[in-house]
């Protein structure tokens, strides 16, 4: 069986000195009822910041602008439907939107603002995932 390589686009939005995350839905396949920070799957022919911009509209009703690199981490999983080995480098930028109204789309079932402390006591609790809890260990 051979691996297929993913990559997806992260954006870690901060509004107010809090940071926007997603809580994946309950029944979830992969990482159920942790957080994460919104983005997903770069489709084919996509520029990545268009990806983003696009997974950031439908995850969270929010217009983002991307401003730079934050960090780059890797996650490796099986795909649910094919159960392919996928090896996903994620690209976890910064962005900013002009808003903190946010409205989660049926992926999750909720979302929070959560300061820098609160991050570290989620990841001391195992509340987030994989890639999220890579990303802040910069």
């Amino acid at each position: 069986m051979s691996i297929m390589w993913g990559l997806t686009a992260r954006g870690i939005c901060e509004y107010n000195n809090k940071i926007l995350l997603l809580k994946i839905r309950s029944h979830s396949v992969h990482d159920a009822g942790k957080w994460e920070i919104p983005g997903g799957k770069v489709k084919k022919c996509e520029f990545f910041d268009d990806a983003l911009k696009r997974e950031y509209l439908e995850e969270t009703g929010l217009e983002i602008d991307v401003d730079s690199l934050y960090n780059v981490v890797r996650n490796d999983y099986t795909a649910c439907k094919t159960n392919e080995e996928v090896k996903s480098i994620q690209l976890i930028m910064k962005v900013t939107c002009q808003s903190d109204e946010v409205t989660i789309s049926k992926e999750h079932d909720k979302h929070g603002w959560f300061s820098r402390d609160e991050i570290n006591e989620m990841i001391e609790n195992d509340l987030l995932t994989p890639p999220a809890v890579n990303a802040f260990k910069k």
